[in-house]
């Protein structure tokens, strides 16, 4: 093994370690992933798992060689029982931190409790405002100015957990809630990005 294969491996083995929950195309573990590509983000992706067969995303983690994992709701009985086996799966990945990147799943207290601190969940607005879904559309209904992305911990409130970063953008005349997000979406993805990075930054002081 050459020094600089030898830096590499020892680099990536003290890189934190991320699973990402997802359920749709999987646009935002795409960007993570080439962020990680690019030496942007000091992030290993170890794993993803989705709530949905179907999701794209679940293409993308084959096709960089991330194991991946599809827990179905409909698969278990109750919710409690469908929330266990989730948090057993992250833990078997071993994981630094869960990022919840387009998870359409409310989680209760107890999924909370069992990653506080250590999950991240980006949602499309500029929270506090407009929590749950439908974030766009709510902003233009409201005549809102501006709109965007937050990133934030995971808690028992509902997309309220404590801020780490935002970004905004001015709402455009004209706009409707399909081109905002599609506008919105690229700023959101650096945002995580940025977030992710910064998280790292701190991980690697305090273990290192």
């Amino acid at each position: 093994m050459t020094e600089q294969a030898a830096a590499r491996q020892e680099s990536t083995a003290r890189a934190a370690r991320a699973v990402v929950l997802l359920s749709g195309a999987g646009q935002t573990l795409a960007a993570l992933l080439q962020a990680r590509e690019n030496r942007d983000l000091d992030l290993d992706i170890v794993g993803v798992i989705s709530d949905r067969a179907d999701a794209g995303g679940l293409a993308i983690a084959k096709s960089a060689g991330i194991p991946a994992v599809v827990l179905s709701r409909s698969s278990y009985k109750t919710k409690m029982a469908f929330e266990q086996a989730l948090i057993r799966e992250v833990a078997d990945f071993s994981a630094h931190w869960v990022v919840l990147a387009g998870f359409m799943r409310v989680l209760s207290a107890k999924v909370c409790q069992a990653w506080v601190h250590r999950a991240v969940n980006l949602h499309p607005s500029l929270l506090p405002k407009y929590p749950g879904l439908d974030t766009h559309a709510r902003a233009l209904a409201a005549g809102d100015s501006h709109a965007g992305a937050s990133v934030h911990y995971l808690t028992e409130e509902l997309d309220g957990g404590p801020l780490i970063g935002q970004v905004a953008t001015p709402i455009l005349p004209g706009d409707t809630a399909a081109s905002l997000a599609a506008r919105i979406k690229p700023l959101e993805q650096a945002l995580l990005i940025d977030c992710l990075q910064r998280l790292c930054r701190q991980f690697s002081a305090q273990h290192h």
